[in-house]
Parts: C-alpha cells; sequence; structure tokens
C-alpha cells in the first residue's frame, strides 16, 4: 500500500502532458533506498514538501529520472540525461526538460530526464544525482537497448553547470559492489552545454547559483574544484557548448572559458555562440540565430559517430 502510494505521488508530481498515452515512457528512483546526502537548513527551518510550479519543481527530496524511450525507424541506440536549469534553486522541467526530452525522442534518441535535488541541498548532492543518473543509464543499456558506449549528458544553464559537472568528476565503476549501478562508470561518452554556468564565484559565475550550490561563503578550493573549466583534462569527453552573445544572466564568457580548456587540452569540441537569442531559450529562440542549435547539435552527434545522421531537428 505505502509503494503505490509513493509511486502515485511521484507520478502527479509531473504534469499529465508530460507522460500521456506514451508507451515508451517511465519514471524510476534514483536509489533503492532513501537517497544518501543531507539537507542544509538553518536552525528552526522545516522541510518544504515538493511542489510543481509553471513548468517548474520545487524542493526536490525525490530524485528520479522520466525516461523517453527511443522509437521509430530512425531509432538510435543512444542515451542522453537531461539537466534542466533553474539557478540549483528549482528544476526547469518543462521547456528544459519534457521538450527537450521529447525532441530527443523524435530523434531516435533515447532522453533520460533528470529532476535533482537542490536548495535546501547543497554540493556534493546535486553531482551525486547526475551521476547516479548516467549509471543508472549506463546499468540498463541491455534492458534499454542502448550502446552502453554512447550515452551523453545534456545541460541547461545551471542544469548545464550541473551537466559539466558530470562531464569533468566522473564516478568510476566498482567491479565488485552489491549495487549493479555502481558496477558501471558514470563518465558521459560526450556532453551537449547550453547557455551553461560553468564558473563559480567572481564574474563571470552567476551569483544565484554560485550561493545555492555552494553556500554564502564557499573556500576559494571548493570555488576552484566547481568552476568545471578549470577541471577539463585529457579524461574530459567530446563537448558541444552552445550560447548566445548576448545572454543577460549567463554571460557568453562561461562558454568561451571551457570552450579554451577544451581546446587546450585537445578534446574534441565546439562552441557555437550566436548573436541572439539571451538565456533560457531552450530549443531555441524564434527569429532569433539561436533557432538553429538543435539541427546544428544533431550534425554534431554525427560528426563524432553517436549518431548515424543529422536527424529531423
Amino acid at each position: 500500500m505505502c509503494m503505490l502510494l509513493l509511486a502515485g505521488m511521484i507520478a502527479s508530481s509531473m504534469p499529465a502532458w508530460a507522460q500521456g498515452d506514451d508507451p515508451g515512457y517511465e519514471q524510476l528512483k534514483l536509489y533503492p533506498g532513501k537517497a544518501p546526502g543531507e539537507p542544509t537548513l538553518k536552525e528552526g527551518e522545516k522541510i518544504q514538501e515538493m511542489s510543481y510550479r509553471r513548468g517548474f519543481h520545487f524542493n526536490v527530496h525525490e530524485p528520479t529520472i522520466d525516461v523517453y524511450h527511443a522509437k521509430g525507424d530512425n531509432r538510435a541506440k543512444v542515451a542522453v540525461a537531461i539537466c534542466p536549469g533553474g539557478g540549483y534553486g528549482a528544476v526547469a522541467t518543462g521547456v528544459e526538460g519534457i521538450l527537450a526530452a521529447k525532441w530527443l525522442q523524435k530523434n531516435g534518441i533515447t532522453a533520460v530526464l533528470l529532476r535533482y535535488r537542490l536548495i535546501p541541498y547543497r554540493h556534493p548532492v546535486p553531482m551525486m544525482d547526475v551521476q547516479r543518473a548516467l549509471q543508472l543509464t549506463r546499468a540498463n543499456a541491455q534492458k534499454w537497448d542502448i550502446d552502453p558506449k554512447r550515452v551523453g549528458v545534456m545541460g541547461f544553464s545551471a542544469g548545464r553547470h550541473l551537466a559539466s559537472t558530470a562531464t569533468v568528476h566522473h564516478k568510476a565503476a566498482q567491479p565488485m559492489s552489491e549495487d549493479p549501478v555502481e558496477r558501471v562508470s558514470s563518465r558521459p561518452d560526450f556532453s551537449v552545454l547550453v547557455y551553461p554556468v560553468i564558473a563559480m564565484g567572481p564574474p563571470p559565475a552567476h551569483k544565484g547559483s554560485t550561493m545555492n550550490l555552494l553556500g554564502p561563503d564557499p573556500s576559494e578550493e571548493l570555488l576552484d574544484l566547481m568552476s568545471t573549466y578549470k577541471q577539463v583534462n585529457e579524461q574530459t569527453p567530446p563537448t558541444l557548448l552552445v550560447h548566445s552573445k548576448d545572454d543577460n544572466e549567463v554571460p557568453f564568457k562561461n562558454s568561451e572559458l571551457f570552450y579554451e580548456a577544451l581546446q587546450k587540452n585537445g578534446i574534441e569540441s565546439k562552441l557555437l555562440g550566436y548573436e541572439k537569442g539571451r538565456h533560457a531559450y531552450a530549443l531555441g529562440r524564434r527569429g532569433t540565430d539561436s533557432a538553429a542549435w538543435p539541427g546544428e547539435c544533431l550534425k554534431w552527434l554525427a560528426e563524432i559517430g553517436v549518431i548515424a545522421s543529422g536527424g529531423t531537428e
């Protein structure tokens, strides 16, 4: 009875149009029991229940993945974990999550939409969740008919910071673990980072994301660790960056810093810098050149051998 109630609560936390009657949709908990990691609460502060408002999830305590299985003649054995943005204060599950997932699904790619924990949880909890999502995807490769060597990550804004965290901070496989999910690596095989928060701390960092993730007084060591461009090395996977130069929330410099680090380390990479689009345009803002990025992304995935062709955009 309790399990049925929990399942109902999880399912009801997503809008009905996210699920529809799609037989290719399923939702899974990230962890088999209580998720590891505790919230950071002020004295006397109480845990607030999770809520969903206008395309955003707040106060996530039970991290999940929503799997949109690829189908149709163009189906590729590829999966992408999606990290929506929200400044680590909310998860923008709508346009930066569900719509992106359905776009990938339409183009033959299995989309794994992550609802990760954020405020009142701080680092390393969100990183633990994205690493687990990638491991869970790879551990289900046979069941979901995907190639475990073609599992990528995609992120938007602060979710892009989380995706870039997964790109540079990998959890190694533990072959002897009792948990089959822990027996595979969290390292993504490719990354797509869209108008990302990359730096933490002073400009060009995003102040709100830094505060929500690291707290009011993070050490210089922690700021460096989570300024992901400083952590790029030869183990970083191929990466596509997408950013508009007129972004008034997260400066374009964030993508430039990450791209420069990728190039310095000889990592296959590409930066799509658009003149117009501003911030939070998800699959592109109509009437601006940013609307071209989904098609360019599919072309890039074909160029690096992840999919067979450029898809249908």
